[in-house]
């Protein structure tokens, strides 16, 4: 297990600048994600770590190891690409064994070594299939074992569940997973579906514009964004302007149209002044809906559009001119016949102040 470490990276095509000053540290064995919208400079990072495109500054480190000038086929490197990229012409096991043949490896450890790789991704009784007689499931196994065979030192995925269906798509997540951490590989993993990111990676990184906004582990972004591009990123959140009227201690009072929410803040590091314009984020699911008004953090409104979908329901909750959008787990469904006035309040740690 290596550990890969980013520091101030920059890569520029022509004027437009898609990284800019990037620094990370991957540790060693970890499942790491690259998240992002497209265009966010997530797939330029992991070509730069591949080697198929030099930064103009910076360095790259493969543990102790500066790498930033070698050439992809000398980083030792898997990589699996968005496309699967296998050989039509040739069979499974021909195709894993591609890159042994490169490396001049014996025959008899290219048998084996294709074998126990076949194996390990569940395809070892499709050794002899062409690619266009697999699944797309098992296409994108083969690749997985094509990038395994050869030992790297880190595995590199470039968005590699993109065209499966959603069926594949959660039973690849697991595989995916399973397999990199029994052979105890460091990964980057580059996507933009964050279902994909908060279900399989040990941490991960939300870039825009080419730079990093936040890291961390799935949960912690996913409760304590530091800023409204990741919030709205990452999962729904309902936006609620105010001012600040008081923080300290790592939590805030704020001041909406909708009454007072007490809080905690997305960025401990950088409290904002009273007085200050911010924004109250709060997750859909956070939100209780009842009948009567509770002690703090409570809006009253009226449910306008309802949705039921088993085990969540989705309703437009109208409130002073706004419209928040409340899922209730469970649900009773408050549908037509819920009308009335209603009281929403959620809690203060789920209610998360956004300076930016």
């Amino acid at each position: 297990m290596i550990s890969i470490q980013i520091r101030k990276l920059t890569k520029r095509f022509g004027p437009v600048v898609a990284l800019r000053h990037l620094d990370l540290t991957i540790n060693p064995g970890e499942l790491f994600f690259l998240l992002g919208p497209s265009g966010c400079g997530k797939t330029t990072l992991l070509r730069c770590l591949a080697g198929f495109a030099q930064p103009d500054e910076g360095q790259i480190l493969f543990g102790d190891e500066d790498v930033t000038g070698l050439a992809p086929h000398r980083r030792n490197t898997g990589m699996v690409f968005q496309s699967y990229a296998l050989w039509p012409h040739l069979t499974v096991a021909e195709n894993v064994a591609f890159g042994l043949e490169e490396r001049d490896v014996p025959a008899d450890d290219i048998r084996q070594r294709v074998g126990a790789a076949l194996e390990s991704v569940r395809m070892g009784a499709y050794a002899a299939r062409k690619p266009n007689e697999l699944s797309g499931g098992q296409q994108q196994r083969v690749a997985l074992a094509r990038a395994l065979v050869v030992r790297p030192r880190c595995l590199l995925l470039d968005e590699p569940l993109a065209n499966l269906d959603a069926k594949l798509r959660l039973e690849m997540r697991g595989e995916i997973r399973r397999v990199c951490k029994e052979f105890q590989l460091t990964t980057v993993y580059v996507t933009h579906d964050q279902k994909e990111a908060l279900s399989v990676s040990d941490r991960m990184a939300v870039l825009d514009g080419g730079r990093i906004l936040q890291v961390g582990a799935p949960q912690e972004i996913y409760r304590q964004p530091v800023c409204r591009t990741v919030a709205s990123f990452i999962g729904e959140a309902d936006f609620i302007p105010g001012k600040v009227l008081a923080a300290s201690g790592g939590r805030a009072t704020v001041e909406t149209d909708l009454g007072r929410f007490e809080g905690v803040l997305g960025d401990p590091t950088l409290p904002p002044k009273a007085g200050a314009e911010v924004t109250v984020s709060v997750r859909p699911e956070c939100w209780v809906l009842g009948r009567a008004a509770q002690a703090q953090n409570c809006v009253q409104g009226t449910i306008g559009d309802a949705v039921y979908l088993g085990e969540i329901a989705q309703y437009d909750f109208r409130c002073a001119g706004l419209t928040l959008k409340i899922v209730e787990l469970n649900p009773r469904f408050l549908g037509a016949a819920a009308r009335g006035e209603l009281w929403a309040s959620v809690a203060p740690a789920d209610v998360v102040v956004l300076v930016a």
